[in-house]
């Protein structure tokens, strides 16, 4: 079913991102209207050493609390960077880690009902300490170190509840299985 495009228009927009509403024709001939917000697509990053694994944890706005997730972003000003190059920028400038190797685990959509916004997942190792580079919006993030087997539980106690990182786990057990 393709859903036609019969006109758009913005909403809203500020440096992160745009809402525009759209009139949209259907295969059946109807009209009605979408909601669309538009985001860069994002980066996350496992960095992971051994059977660790970094998180970082920052106050979330809109849940109005405080969460722990894997280092993940745009660029600034709605940028459009290479994968590879926005993933080493996130993990830098959130963790102040240095990757020796990145490696792209998969492709996920934040949400494709209501955002065009995709996200992709590295797998980050051989890494070197380094400062953080955080934004202002970050002042206030944290960043540790976790053993696999605690990040699990946080999960399953519904510590970690960010979908991005869960989904990205479940990416770093498929590249593990197929590992030979």
């Amino acid at each position: 079913m393709i859903v036609e495009t019969l006109g758009s228009r913005e909403v809203y927009a500020n440096q992160w991102m745009v809402v525009r509403e759209d009139a949209i024709g259907r295969p059946d001939g109807t009209t009605g209207i979408y909601g669309v917000v538009d985001k860069p697509d994002f980066a996350l990053v496992i960095p992971m050493d051994g059977e660790r694994l970094r998180l970082v944890e920052q106050y979330r706005y809109p849940l109005g609390m405080r969460r722990w997730e894997f280092p993940q972003g745009t660029a600034p000003e709605r940028a459009d960077l290479a994968p590879l190059e926005l993933a080493a920028r996130e993990l830098r400038e959130e963790t102040g880690l240095r990757a020796g190797r990145l490696v792209q685990l998969g492709l996920l959509d934040v949400a494709p009902g209501m955002s065009s916004q995709r996200g992709r997942v590295f797998l980050a190792t051989e890494l070197v300490e380094g400062f953080h580079e955080r934004e202002h919006e970050e002042q206030d993030m944290r960043s540790a170190w976790f053993p696999r087997a605690e990040f699990e539980a946080m999960v399953s106690r519904g510590e970690i509840t960010d979908a991005q990182s869960i989904a990205a786990y479940t990416l770093l057990l498929l590249h593990e299985h197929a590992q030979p």
